[in-house]
């Protein structure tokens, strides 16, 4: 079932058009989404209950069911196991730095980063990966991978993460999964993420790392987007030889 992170800002408009509501009524889900985090409709006292008993019903349905969390570095680190609507697994974990009493970053500053997935499974096989050797069950829809941000947002947000509130400044798509695999939902879940409030979470795409075993064409057709996100390569070998091993896809596109 489509969900409201599933859509762009004009989709959004035109989904609330089709519930036969005014424009206005999509720009105040965004603003209690994106903006105050507030996930849920008794927070939503703009909107008359009826109608919040709707638009949950309609556009919100449930994406992320807890597993287990497990925490470490004195409650600053949280990894997080989800169950998606089919059944299948995905995780994800906040590291949170530089807070006083908390582990230092090496930055000297203060900074929260989500990693998260955008595939459960992944087919890449590199035989050093636990996710690779399970193989690939399915992509994660854009929805999906935005509520992995809301999730976190909203821990931080309810200081529910050891230091007391904040906010997400950093997600690197290391999870789960190659994200250059599932391409249009990532650059759709990156576009939403770096979309200025109330339209989207206003991060700084420069505060966006997507990491890649080397799919080439589509780092090239990554480069085309002209989005200032951080790309980064995992090579594990500096040489074909021992590439080809490590990483199966070096064998189609080598160093």
């Amino acid at each position: 079932m489509e969900h409201w992170f599933d859509r762009t800002e004009a989709g959004r408009v035109e989904w609330a058009q089709r519930l036969g509501l005014p424009r206005f009524r999509a720009r105040q889900l965004d603003t209690h989404l994106f903006s105050r985090l507030e996930d849920s409709p008794d927070e939503w006292t703009d909107i008359p209950k009826p109608l919040r008993e709707k638009l949950q019903a309609e556009c919100l349905p449930p994406l992320l069911a807890p597993v287990t969390t497990l925490t470490a570095d004195q409650g600053a680190t949280v990894k997080s196991l989800w169950r998606l609507p089919d059944g299948v697994l995905v995780e994800g974990v906040l590291m949170r730095y530089g807070v006083k009493g908390l582990p230092a970053s090496g930055r000297g500053d203060e900074r929260a980063t989500l990693c998260l997935s955008c595939q459960a499974g992944c087919a890449m096989g590199c035989p050093f990966c636990a996710t690779g050797q399970g193989g690939l069950q399915r992509n994660l829809t854009c929805g999906e991978i935005v509520a992995q941000v809301a999730d976190a947002a909203g821990l931080l947000a309810r200081g529910e993460v050891a230091g007391g509130p904040g906010q997400v400044g950093n997600i690197v798509l290391m999870g789960m999964g190659e994200p250059l695999a599932n391409y249009d939902a990532v650059l759709a879940a990156i576009r939403t993420l770096a979309r200025p409030q109330p339209d989207g979470y206003g991060m700084s795409p420069r505060g966006i790392t997507l990491s890649t075993v080397g799919l080439v064409p589509r780092i090239a057709r990554l480069a085309e987007e002209e989005l200032p996100i951080t790309l980064a390569v995992s090579l594990h070998a500096p040489d074909d030889g021992l590439r080809d091993e490590l990483i199966p896809v070096n064998q189609r596109w080598k160093v």
